[in-house]
């Protein structure tokens, strides 16, 4: 292709002005050859910008190559870092390996200190979080962090700022971390750093505080992604990780038909830009979201996608088991998870879904501590959310354990915090939870309204399982054949077609208080069999 001065002029004037797209046009009419390290450097960026990984792989190679030859290390170390993170980006962790080993090869060469060897600790860092060896990985972010002060280097102060804030979360510091992540955003907002940085701190920033369920925090850096992608033409990468983000919040507030075409448009993007482990989170995303709907083979289904991809789908998949009626299958599920190496981040994620399968299946001795456990860590972040996850958690535990006086209090709790955060389901799951220690004292009209409220909620958002609880527990006050509350929850959802596992997830009980509770049925009512239980309960409309 022909090289012409104005081309390469309008290439740097589109790049400058972050036209991305007419950027990559102009600079690929120009071809490569001839380029300087410097526009070699650029139109990596602006490919990468625009989702074309193997042009941005192949300027970087020739940069590295011609900063060599210029006598420039410092310049082909900067362009080796970009090479290492981006092949590890795309599932390509061999050539990270080797690009990463370049950089430091190339950092010693040059001996002296300088920025780049900044840069090459932020690659250790990342190797070390790999390994599951926070202490080094934090130790090599400070080695980032003074390396960018010392030399005043934008980019490499925010990164390590935003990595910094990551691995003081996954040690548990949730102060510290949270406001290094404000710190680095800042920093990106005010416009102090370089496109591809700014993206990658955008992401990483959002996705430590989704984490660790701070929806606050990813509401407003998610609001300012999506300003900052709108404002660049032609931009493709970081849009999947805007569209995941954006999903996650609209599910948290209702929008699930909305949450699930964001999910949908993120795989796109992600497919796009050939990042396999990204599509795998937006199947477990959307697994989450069918599984609350009912629709277990869609988010079987959705779980298996994240699985070939290599994403582990729990603990969602558990609770996708104990919804099935499978709650061997959960509970051994939740035993390996409970039992593997985690840190406070990833223990945020589990405890709810481990919590939950542990009540159903009545263990509410292994339950208690971990519910306490969730409360600790909800009391030291200070997330609304997670707050609200941890005081239901703690009233599950109350109400399983025979106390419903005492599982209330944390349940009013869930449902206001629930309630401060715009998340319906979960205010209505707490509500449907209270309107259960209502009845187990007597309280039936306060349960009523309780549960009135909450079933239009699970009918607007289509949560019919939730909506079908919700019905069963509005039974009428009378109930024939001398049959308890409880007994009439149990007979409606066999009628309903429920195994015993199931009525056992959907109640919180064990299989074993189903059984008895079955047994009593078939003595009060004077039937043999389940099919003629049912029969009973639609002739005195009891299902």
């Amino acid at each position: 292709m022909r090289r012409t001065l104005r081309t390469v002029e309008q290439a740097a004037e589109h790049f400058a002005r972050g036209d991305w797209q007419a950027a990559y046009e102009a600079w690929s009419d120009t071809g490569l050859d001839g380029l300087s390290p410097a526009e070699l450097d650029h139109f990596s960026t602006t490919a990468g910008l625009v989702g074309r990984h193997d042009d941005l792989v192949l300027a970087l190679q020739r940069a590295v190559v011609a900063c060599e030859a210029a006598g420039d290390l410092r310049g082909a170390a900067r362009c080796a870092f970009h090479l290492s993170m981006n092949t590890a980006a795309h599932g390509e962790p061999a050539l990270a390996a080797g690009w990463c080993r370049r950089a430091v090869a190339l950092v010693d060469e040059v001996g002296e200190d300088c920025a780049e060897r900044g840069w090459v600790a932020f690659l250790l860092m990342f190797q070390a979080i790999g390994a599951g060896d926070f202490e080094t990985a934090g130790s090599r972010a400070e080695d980032a962090y003074e390396a960018a002060r010392r030399f005043h280097d934008t980019d490499l102060l925010a990164m390590s700022t935003c990595a910094r804030g990551r691995v003081a979360l996954y040690s548990g510091d949730f102060g510290e971390g949270l406001a290094l992540l404000d710190d680095a955003m800042v920093r990106v907002v005010s416009g102090e750093v370089s496109p591809f940085i700014a993206g990658h701190v955008f992401c990483t920033a959002i996705e430590g505080c989704q984490e660790v369920s701070d929806f606050s925090r990813v509401a407003e850096w998610t609001a300012a992604l999506e300003r900052w992608c709108d404002a660049q033409p032609g931009l493709l990468a970081f849009t999947g990780q805007c569209a995941v983000h954006r999903g996650q919040l609209l599910r948290l507030k209702g929008a699930w038909d909305d949450a699930l075409r964001e999910y949908a448009l993120a795989a796109d993007r992600y497919r796009q830009l050939g990042t396999p482990d990204a599509v795998g989170l937006t199947a477990v995303e959307t697994g989450d979201l069918l599984r609350l709907r009912g629709d277990l083979e869609g988010a079987d289904a959705a779980y298996q996608r994240a699985a070939d991809l290599g994403l582990d789908p729990q603990p969602g998949l558990a609770l996708l088991w104990l919804a099935s009626g499978r709650s061997t299958a959960a509970l051994a599920a939740v035993d390996r998870l409970l039992g593997a190496p985690a840190g406070p981040v990833q223990r945020c994620r589990l405890l709810p879904a481990a919590i939950e399968v542990l009540l159903a299946s009545g263990d509410v001795d292994r339950a208690r501590p971990l519910a306490q456990e969730l409360s600790d860590v909800a009391a030291s972040l200070g997330a609304r959310v997670l707050s609200a996850a941890a005081a239901r958690a703690m009233g599950a535990v109350e109400l399983a354990a025979g106390d419903p006086a005492g599982a209330l209090p944390y349940l009013r709790k869930a449902h206001q915090l629930y309630a401060q955060a715009t998340a319906p389901y979960d205010a209505a799951v707490a509500r449907l939870l209270a309107a259960r220690c209502l009845l187990a004292q007597g309280d039936d009209s306060s349960a009523e309204r309780e549960l009135t409220a909450a079933r239009a909620v699970f009918r607007r958002l289509g949560a019919t399982p939730m909506a079908d609880l919700a019905s069963i527990l509005l039974a009428p006050a009378a109930l024939p054949g001398g049959l308890t509350a409880r007994e009439a929850e149990v007979l409606r959802l066999v009628a309903a077609g429920r195994s015993n596992p199931q009525v056992a997830a959907e109640l919180v009980l064990s299989e074993k208080t189903v059984a008895r509770h079955l047994s009593n049925i078939f003595g009060k009512l004077d039937v043999g069999s389940r099919t003629a239980a049912a029969a009973y309960a639609y002739e005195h409309g009891l299902a």
